[in-house]
């Protein structure tokens, strides 16, 4: 399942910034992945915690063998020796147990969280051990597909900021201006400056990195 968005998204962003409207017409729509279940969604961002996407990938490809379906009972019915077995990081153990527990104890409700603005979803996600803001914010996007999420402590999302605009620096007040240029629709536009910072406009490059050279003498 890939995130959802609508033309009328694109139209909008299109009109409120003509930069950001011509990589979106050069780009068309972008897939994203993804988990709709909340918990399960949860589980996946803690076991990426500090590993690449590639052991990301494949830590959580064990886990899904290992329970078969990732709920609150099948992580708390496997030992911790179980799930370190998989090459999880003893931490990453807690705070999954512990995030399993306090959904049984319903400490966490992740359907009453549904029904919930963005605000209260983050306060209740960052009340976890394990979960920063950043985390929240990418599951209120990935898996609770909300439509106006933007957030400053993505580095990547500010990359793509320098790159399409030619800035050498995101202060949190130039980036506060650009969400409330894209909001409502801050995830789409987090989308494609995500395809921006990872290369898709290769013409683009960050202002804040240096010019590389190849060290070869011009010759006279």
């Amino acid at each position: 399942m890939y995130f959802t968005y609508d033309e009328r998204a694109v139209a909008y962003l299109s009109g409120r910034d003509k930069r950001l409207g011509a990589v979106m017409a050069r780009l068309g729509p972008l897939q994203r992945e993804v988990i709709p279940d909340l918990f399960a969604a949860l589980v996946h961002a803690i076991v990426g915690q500090q590993v690449s996407m590639t052991v990301q990938r494949t830590l959580w490809q064990r886990l899904c063998a290992m329970l078969d379906e990732v709920t609150p009972s099948a992580v708390l019915a496997v030992a911790p020796e179980g799930l370190r077995s998989l090459g999880l990081s003893g931490r990453k153990v807690e705070y999954i147990r512990e995030a399993a527990q306090a959904v049984m104890d319903g400490r966490l409700d992740v359907a009453a969280l549904r029904e919930q603005d963005d605000a209260a979803v983050c306060a209740a996600l960052v009340g976890l051990r394990g979960v920063g803001v950043w985390t929240a914010e990418m599951l209120l996007l990935f898996s609770l597909q909300r439509q106006d999420v933007f957030s400053f402590d993505d580095l990547a999302i500010r990359r793509g900021l320098r790159m399409l605009y030619r800035h050498r620096d995101i202060d949190r007040e130039r980036f506060e201006r650009y969400r409330r240029r894209f909001s409502p629709y801050g995830s789409v536009a987090s989308l494609y400056l995500w395809a921006v910072a990872g290369g898709a406009l290769p013409e683009l490059r960050d202002p804040a990195e240096p010019v590389r050279t190849t060290g070869r003498k011009q010759r006279t």
